[in-house]
C-alpha cells in the first residue's frame, strides 16, 4: 500500500508499480471468480478479468437477454456459465453484481454458498451498508470486500481494451481469512483499474448515491436542460442550443479538464470566458449548495436507499421506468443531439 498526498491530504492507494497483474494473478491463481449478473458491471469486469488471464464463470438467470449475451461474449453453458445458484456452489470469490433489489431478491441462495473462506465482493457498498433494510447480512467466516470502478461497466471495458485503467475504490468489510487486503486489490487490477483508493461501505455508497443524483447523472442532466430550454426561449435555434450546452462541454472542454484539469482549461480559454466563467462560478455554487447538503442528508438518513428499494421492486417497476426514460430521449434537445451526433465528422477535419 503505497501513501500519495492529494492537495494536503494523505490517502492510502494501491497502484499497479506496487501491486502489478503478476501479483494479481499470483494472489487469485487457485481461486474461482463467480460474477452473478451479467448486466451493467458484469460484463466489462468478466471480460477484463477473463482477458487477464483469471479463472472466471458467470452466474446468470436462464433463459434472460444477458445469458445470451454471456454466451454471445464467449462465455460457454456448463463449463464458465451456469445458473446463479450453481456459479455461486463454484466460486471462491462471489462478485456480487446484480441490481440492490435483485442482491435483496436472491440473498438466501447466495449466503448458503458462502462457506468459510470465501469472499463475497462487492462493487458498491449499497447492500451492507443498508444491511437492515435489506437484509444481507454475510455470515463471519467469509471476506467481505468491496472493489468500485468510478464508471460504468462499458467504461470499464472500453478503457481496458484502449490500454488504459478507470480508477476504483476498494474497502474491506470483513478480513475471515487474512488475505482480504491482497484479495481485493488483486481483484481490482484484474478488473482492470487504474489506481485503487481507500474508502469504506459507508462512504462508498454515500459518495456514490450523491454523485449519481448530483453531477454525475442528476444534476448535469437538469442544468443541460435548464441551459437549452433558457436558449431556446430566447430564440436560438436547437442546434445553437445544444451546441453551445452539451457538444461544447463534451467534446471539446470536458476532454481538457480530463487531460489538465478545470484550472488549466481555465487558463487557456479566452480572457472574455475567463472572466465570464470566474464571475458566474461563485453563483453557480452557492445556489445548488444548499441542494447538495438536502441531497447527502437523504442519502445518509437510508431515505435514498429505501425509495430505490420501494420502486425497484415492484412489479411495474420497468414499465414505469420505461415511461420515464422515453421522457428524456423525447426531450428535443437529446433528439437534436441525436442528429448533431450523426453530423460529425468520421475522421480529423484538416
Amino acid at each position: 500500500m503505497a501513501q500519495l498526498n492529494f492537495g494536503g491530504v494523505v490517502e492510502n492507494v494501491a497502484t499497479r508499480e506496487e501491486f502489478p497483474l503478476s501479483k494479481a494473478k499470483e494472489v487469485l491463481k487457485d481461486e474461482t471468480i463467480a460474477i452473478i449478473g451479467y448486466g451493467v458491471q458484469g460484463p466489462g469486469q468478466a471480460l477484463n478479468l477473463r482477458d487477464n488471464g483469471i479463472h472466471v464463470i458467470v452466474g446468470q438467470r436462464s433463459p434472460s437477454k444477458s445469458w445470451d449475451k454471456a454466451v454471445a461474449d464467449g462465455f460457454v453453458p456448463g463449463e464458465t456459465l451456469f445458473s446463479i445458484e450453481e456459479a455461486a456452489k463454484r466460486g471462491t470469490i462471489i462478485q456480487y453484481l446484480l441490481s440492490d433489489a435483485a442482491q435483496i431478491a436472491c440473498w438466501e441462495t447466495i449466503k448458503k454458498h458462502l462457506t468459510p473462506g470465501k469472499a463475497l465482493y462487492f462493487s458498491h457498498g449499497f447492500a451492507i451498508t443498508y444491511k437492515e433494510r435489506t437484509g444481507i447480512i454475510p455470515p463471519a467466516d467469509v471476506d467481505v470486500i468491496l472493489a468500485a470502478p468510478k464508471g460504468s461497466g462499458t467504461s470499464l471495458r472500453r478503457m481496458f481494451l484502449e490500454g488504459r485503467g478507470l480508477n476504483s475504490s476498494y474497502a474491506i468489510f470483513q478480513d475471515a481469512t487474512g488475505r482480504a487486503y491482497d484479495r481485493v486489490i488483486a481483484m481490482g487490477v484484474g478488473i482492470g483499474s487504474g489506481y485503487l483508493f481507500e474508502t469504506t461501505f459507508k462512504k462508498e455508497v454515500y459518495s456514490d448515491l450523491t454523485g449519481e443524483r448530483g453531477t454525475l447523472m442528476g444534476a448535469i442532466a437538469g442544468i443541460f436542460e435548464a441551459q437549452y430550454d433558457v436558449l431556446r426561449k430566447r430564440g436560438h435555434s436547437p442546434s445553437e442550443a445544444f451546441n453551445e450546452t452539451v457538444e461544447e462541454l463534451t467534446q471539446s472542454l470536458m476532454p481538457l479538464v480530463a487531460e489538465n484539469g478545470m484550472d488549466w482549461m481555465y487558463a487557456n480559454c479566452s480572457t472574455t470566458a475567463q472572466r465570464g466563467a470566474l464571475d458566474w462560478k461563485d453563483k453557480f455554487r452557492d445556489a445548488v449548495a444548499p441542494v447538495f447538503e438536502d441531497l447527502y442528508d437523504s442519502v445518509a438518513s437510508g431515505n435514498e436507499a429505501q425509495l430505490s428499494i420501494d420502486s425497484n421492486s415492484q412489479p411495474d417497476y420497468r414499465e414505469k421506468l420505461d415511461k420515464e426514460l422515453a421522457t428524456l430521449h423525447n426531450h428535443e434537445m437529446w433528439q437534436t443531439g441525436k442528429v448533431v451526433r450523426s453530423l460529425r465528422p468520421e475522421r480529423e477535419v484538416k
